[in-house]
């Protein structure tokens, strides 16, 4: 077979990334096709890839502010034709890309779907998260009726549809009309677990993002006087410093981006990994269990999927501070054994993806 892989934009990192950087290892003469790709913005190892971008790479600021060009993506993975010599497709979807034209005249299209489009099937809460003017936001409601059609459209066309957890099989389901199997992305975990060191502090490894809910727990933090490390970087970045202020938390600190090496010192060395956000899946906190440590997470989504409560963290169910601040304190009353952990992690690891990922490519070609 001659694979190639699709994905929908090159311009950051985060998990969408992690899971192009593992199906690269597991196809590595397979090019990638994309939108933009933000050569500066990306890791230099990339630059010996074959990446093929589109036209809108010379679109003003669309590197590093692409969400304004929302339905222009729309309408070039719609023209977008992947060639003839490719009679396997595997598309990593979270936008358009599932729109993409296959040139060649049987070939197989797997989209590993990390989401129906949120600009699309959910734009309320994408309009939101992403702070668009109530100008914009009138008209780009009127065009998603066209884009939510043509999407629709476009996923009868692919011939399997994957989806990374329960609650994105669940919007294949209501919003494709598809069935999908699951297979969870791969999560980096350490070879061995490091030996487990408690150092009293609690951690967020995140971008800083609204949807993200980091100031959730800055709020409960700053309440319950506890130690809170925040590694990440992002646009939210001044609004959270301005928050911890504003509470006078001073036991709560922003790093800003780490490097690998200072990631793993953090992970090793906290005392539990915080996740308030609302996640698809949510790569961060199964790592975290890699090192052995407990995950204190928003019961929804990919969450309720990787997070089991009393044996490797602890759910809350309302996205308030006061059940933040709960779950915390339920949290420090169990004894949590990271050995348990780290094996509930091993569901999640790259070998395990790539065994079902290869499998599940090979069983349809």
């Amino acid at each position: 077979m001659n694979i190639a892989l699709v994905h929908d934009w090159l311009n950051q990192l985060g998990g969408a990334e992690d899971v192009l950087v593992t199906l690269k290892r597991l196809f590595p003469d397979a090019p990638i096709f994309t939108s933009i790709y933000a050569r500066q913005l990306m890791p230099a190892t990339w630059r010996a890839w074959a990446i093929h971008s589109s036209w809108m790479d010379r679109l003003p600021g669309v590197h590093r502010y692409h969400q304004p060009y929302m339905p222009l993506f729309a309408w070039t993975w719609a023209h977008y034709r992947i060639p003839a010599q490719h009679d396997v497709v595997l598309s990593n979807k979270s936008a358009f890309c599932i729109g993409a034209q296959l040139v060649h005249p049987n070939a197989i299209h797997i989209c590993y779907c990390l989401t129906p489009t949120r600009f699309t099937y959910d734009f309320e809460a994408y309009a939101q998260r992403e702070r668009i003017p109530p100008s914009a936001k009138a008209i780009l409601r009127g065009m998603n009726v066209y884009l939510r059609r043509w999407e629709t459209r476009a996923a009868q066309r692919v011939t399997h549809i994957i989806a990374i957890s329960r609650e994105v099989q669940a919007r294949i389901r209501r919003w494709y009309g598809r069935e999908a199997p699951i297979i969870f992305p791969p999560v980096a975990l350490p070879p061995q677990m490091p030996t487990p060191q408690d150092d009293g502090f609690y951690l967020i490894v995140s971008r800083l993002l609204p949807y993200k809910r980091v100031d959730l727990a800055i709020e409960a933090f700053a309440r319950l006087k506890l130690p809170l490390l925040i590694a990440g970087d992002g646009r939210d970045r001044p609004h959270l410093e301005r928050l911890v202020e504003a509470r006078n938390a001073h036991n709560v600190r922003l790093l800003g981006r780490v490097d690998e090496g200072t990631l793993h010192d953090l992970l090793r060395r906290c005392r539990a990994f915080v996740f308030p956000g609302h996640e698809d899946f949510g790569i961060a906190p199964v790592r975290a269990m890699g090192y052995g440590k407990p995950v204190i997470a928003f019961a929804a989504g990919g969450a309720l999927d990787t997070v089991k409560e009393g044996v490797s963290g602890t759910l809350f169910t309302s996205q308030t501070v006061d059940a933040l601040v709960d779950a915390v304190q339920r949290h420090n009353r169990v004894t949590f054994a990271p050995s348990v952990i780290r094996a509930h992690a091993e569901q999640f690891s790259e070998h395990r993806f790539a065994e079902q990922i290869t499998e599940f490519v090979m069983r349809c070609v």
